[in-house]
C-alpha cells in the first residue's frame, strides 16, 4: 500500500498561492504560513495532513502526492476547492 506524509496550504486564488509560494522559497516558515491563510482544516496544524494513502485525496492532487518529486514545494495546482501548495514530505510503500 503506498502512503505518504504531507503538508499543503489551500487558497481561493491562484495569485494568492503564488505570493505565499515565493514567500515561503524565500524563508517564511510553512506551518505559520498555513495557520495565517489556508482554508482547510489542516491550517490548524500548520497544514500538516499526516499521513495519507493512495486515492485518499482529490484525483488530482492524490496524482501529484504519489508522483511528484518528495521535498519539494509544488503548486499552485488547482481543485474544485482551490488551488493547492503541496510539500510530499516521503513516500512509504508496504
Amino acid at each position: 500500500m503506498k502512503t505518504a506524509i504531507v503538508r499543503h496550504i489551500l487558497v481561493k486564488e491562484k495569485n494568492l498561492a503564488e505570493q505565499l509560494k515565493k514567500k515561503i522559497h524565500d524563508g517564511a516558515d510553512f506551518s505559520r504560513i498555513a495557520m495565517q491563510y489556508s482554508t482547510c482544516n489542516s491550517a490548524k496544524k500548520g497544514g500538516e495532513l499526516g499521513e495519507v494513502k493512495k486515492g485518499q485525496m482529490v484525483p488530482v492532487i492524490d496524482k501529484l502526492v504519489f508522483t511528484g518529486a518528495e521535498r519539494i514545494l509544488h503548486g499552485p495546482v488547482k481543485s474544485q476547492f482551490g488551488f493547492h501548495l503541496v510539500e510530499i514530505k516521503f513516500r512509504m510503500d508496504f
